[in-house]
């Protein structure tokens, strides 16, 4: 293949593209889904809280419905809905109970939710770096930023591939941690038999847009733990209207939010919720064909799955050995997206964004950092997660598999166009 296409001119340079045409956007909704909504919308009762200790404290009966499905499918005692996994998240961070100036190691390599959801309840933040195979949590990382402050481990499952649970849950039992896990990017991934989310003290996943499946926005939370779960649901739904109808006495945290998800987006989840693990089956065939068709090419380091573990493939992410080939990231990357395949160039390094390098977030003054919660210094200097830093400076790119509904012919097309690039890397210079 590579000798066929050695003379065409890559498109970067005015050739003709490999790939002609556009992908065909990814839509997991369907007449089902339009079906549920309208029925809802029929029974005029879109949403049925009350931010108050009742019946309808829980919310109405396509939430409870919903959440039902949830905790089956996921094998999970409680499952919660949430109005966004951001919103879950910060639930989560409150709900085991983290108090101000306390320290909660998490991954650079996320969205920034993860990490702001943290600081929503005047804790600190501190990253721990990340392995190159999984781009997931470090625990030699982890357990080396213990520190006499540090309360809880924020394990993300990146990219649809889980943490290293096993290693996380041994370092959280020696040093009496909480875990939450971030699995927004991997529902329906696997860890020895068991669900990515569903291990930790309190684990869920996103329902936005762009992941396997959706309603709009959402989350699920789930755990095992019976007074996580209600403390969960306090948090959701004004806690502190509520706490004392209830008989509630550990007021810890009790400040309440409206996290409350709705009863259109609950009857759209059931039945998004029966359709993901033929959407995870998609996306699993279609990665590991793009491996197999890339897995020649010199200097391509393509998707690792670790023994014990699935991956769902949110994304397809590659890590480029710039050494050996001779040419930047940023070049291959720009003649990749010039011949159709939308490749990134990067991911994110949080602890490097304006809001830690200037340790500013509530107000102007410096809080929580500056604050007597946070009398100590806290490290957010470039060089604290090399891995990370070298992987989203020089090495790393990747393809957003739930973006795209792809199929075999387009699997074709790009491996069709990294191997004419790959044909032409002396151009690239």
């Amino acid at each position: 293949m590579i000798e066929k296409i050695k003379d065409q001119k890559l498109a970067l340079f005015g050739g003709p593209r490999a790939i002609q045409g556009e992908f065909k956007k990814y839509n997991s909704i369907g007449s089902e889904e339009v079906m549920a909504a309208k029925a809802v919308i029929e029974s005029g009762i879109l949403s049925q809280y009350l931010g108050a200790w009742h019946e309808d404290f829980y919310g109405g009966p396509k939430v409870r419905e919903f959440e039902a499905e949830c905790a089956k499918y996921f094998g999970i005692k409680h499952a919660i809905t949430v109005n966004s996994w951001t919103s879950g998240l910060m639930a989560a961070v409150g709900a085991i109970g983290i108090q101000p100036g306390d320290e909660v190691i998490v991954s650079p390599w996320t969205m920034c939710a993860s990490a702001t959801a943290i600081l929503n309840w005047n804790a600190i933040p501190v990253f721990a770096d990340i392995e190159s195979e999984t781009f997931c949590l470090d625990p030699a990382s982890v357990e080396a930023n213990i520190t006499p402050y540090t309360k809880a481990i924020m394990a993300v499952d990146i990219f649809g591939h889980s943490a290293n649970m096993e290693a996380l849950l041994a370092i959280a039992q020696k040093y009496n941690l909480k875990i939450i896990s971030d699995a927004a990017q991997a529902p329906g991934a696997l860890y020895k038999g068991k669900y990515a989310g569903t291990l930790a003290d309190v684990g869920g996943f996103s329902l936005n847009y762009h992941k396997h499946i959706h309603t709009g926005e959402g989350g699920i939370l789930v755990t095992n733990d019976d007074e996580i779960a209600e403390r969960l649901r306090l948090i959701r739904n004004h806690a502190e209207a509520v706490v004392s109808d209830k008989g509630v006495t550990d007021l810890t945290n009790m400040l309440g939010y409206n996290f409350r998800l709705g009863e259109i987006e609950c009857a759209i989840g059931i039945e998004q919720l029966k359709k993901l693990k033929g959407f995870v089956k998609s996306r699993q065939s279609s990665a590991e064909s793009l491996v197999k068709k890339l897995q020649d090419l010199p200097g391509l380091r393509l998707p690792i799955v670790k023994d014990g573990c699935t991956n769902v493939y949110y994304y397809f992410p590659m890590i480029l050995d710039v050494k050996l080939l001779g040419v930047s990231r940023d070049k291959v990357c720009a003649a990749l997206n010039a011949e159709g395949v939308p490749v990134s160039n990067r991911y994110q390094n949080i602890h490097l964004l304006p809001m830690y390098q200037n340790k500013i977030a509530y107000g102007s003054k410096g809080f929580p950092w500056s604050s007597d919660v946070c009398a100590r210094d806290v490290d957010y200097q470039k060089g604290i997660c090399p891995v990370a830093e070298e992987l989203n400076d020089v090495s790393y790119f990747g393809l957003g598999m739930c973006v795209f509904d792809l199929n075999e012919n387009d699997i074709d097309q790009i491996a069709t166009a990294f191997k004419k690039v790959w044909a032409n890397l002396s151009c690239l210079n």
